[in-house]
């Protein structure tokens, strides 16, 4: 076992940063009121979640009655889509999405499918996974309530053109949700400049804790709340308010869009190093995703003739952590949805790999994945009755 460690899943999840642990410090123990409460103990959570909630808007461009806190990512998504579909079923019940959604849309929009008798459109993506926006002009109809296509996907790394896609479904009359969840702290998430009308963010991909997320919502879009009760976050999202963690994730959020333009040229180079080291010295091995319109610290990757798996558990023997995929559908059998949607076989869909970089990434730790993965590569093919040389 080597004792070196290199992470290279920050896709999956990402360490609290330090200044955002001492932001959250006081409203653990001193700052410790309901934000909802009357007396004077209770002001500075009270103070604290409207900062919060004003440093978020600033970083979307939005007004501060415009964001919704929430328990995560995945919580964000099902309110944007259940909350506009059922808040919008008289008008119609067709909904717009992808096959390469994460999870937290895929299911939802099948649990609306089966459950309630919406109709989904799952547009086609082309061979890097890029969606066509006329595709989204054709697939709209008189009963369509809703599109949501992902800002950047979370396997691949594909950056689509919401903008582009926003300026058809405005013209069209149909609300617009964004999954913005790995894009956030990478890419800019003005929703003026975006054009869209509900965006989902979740802390613990830009080093805020596990455990708290944000929704857009743009003012007059009708969304039907999936959680009631007291009355929190304007009768959206009942319960009482994480404040230390919504601290954090505001602290964090603010953090990663100071220092986004430089952080994304210093991880395109070291991303652009790892992918030109690893094809040039493993056989049969492409590049998954836009070559050039992805994620700056993402590098995702398919290996014919072997299973991801094995690879993971070889990586990790020499201290390296990555993925094969998302990491909420680890547990999943067969190969990723996003895969088999660009188009791979499933032989080399099930030897794919996500290597995606960090704040702590340096040259040091690309190197020495160029030095370890060529030797696994190679060993596990010698193995595999599914490679042939």
């Amino acid at each position: 076992m080597n004792e070196r460690s290199v992470y290279l899943d920050h896709a999956a999840t990402t360490p609290t940063d330090p200044r955002v642990l001492e932001a959250m410090l006081p409203y653990f123990t001193g700052e410790y009121g309901n934000p909802s409460s009357l007396y004077r103990h209770a002001a500075g959570a009270r103070q604290a979640l409207d900062d919060a909630r004003r440093t978020v808007a600033e970083v979307l461009g939005a007004r501060p009655t415009e964001v919704i806190f929430s328990g995560c990512g995945t919580e964000s998504d099902n309110l944007a889509i259940r909350g506009v579909a059922m808040a919008r079923r008289h008008e119609g019940n067709h909904i717009i999405t992808t096959p390469i959604e994460h999870a937290a849309v895929l299911h939802t929009c099948e649990q609306l499918e089966s459950a309630y008798g919406y109709r989904v459109t799952y547009l086609p993506v082309d061979a890097t996974g890029m969606v066509d926006p006329d595709d989204v002009g054709r697939a709209i109809t008189s009963g369509t309530v809703l599109v949501s296509i992902m800002y950047a996907n979370n396997e691949v790394g594909t950056i689509e053109p919401i903008a582009e896609i926003s300026r058809i479904t405005r013209a069209r009359g149909v609300p617009l949700h964004t999954d913005a969840v790995q894009a956030a702290g990478s890419l800019d998430l003005d929703v003026e400049r975006l054009g869209v009308d509900l965006l989902s963010i979740s802390g613990h991909k830009f080093y805020a804790p596990k455990g708290v997320g944000a929704l857009y919502v743009r003012r007059g879009t009708p969304l039907l709340p999936a959680q009631t009760g007291g009355g929190q976050e304007r009768g959206l999202r009942a319960g009482t308010e994480n404040v230390p963690y919504i601290v954090g994730m505001a602290r964090a959020l603010e953090i990663a869009s100071a220092e986004r333009e430089a952080e994304a040229i210093r991880l395109g180079a070291l991303r652009d190093r790892l992918l030109a080291g690893l094809l040039a010295t493993i056989p049969d091995a492409q590049v998954t995703g836009h070559p050039t319109q992805r994620l700056p610290n993402s590098a995702s990757l398919a290996f014919t003739g072997l299973e991801g798996e094995a690879l993971l558990l070889r990586l990790d023997m020499e201290g390296v952590q990555a993925s094969t995929g998302s990491a909420c559908a680890a547990q999943e059998e067969g190969p990723s949805h996003v895969l088999t949607a660009l188009g791979l076989d499933q032989v080399a869909a099930r030897g794919s790999l996500r290597l995606t970089l960090g704040r702590a990434t340096n040259d040091d730790d690309i190197d020495h994945v160029l030095r370890v993965l060529p030797p696994i590569v190679e060993t596990l093919r010698a193995m595999s009755p599914l490679y042939a040389s």
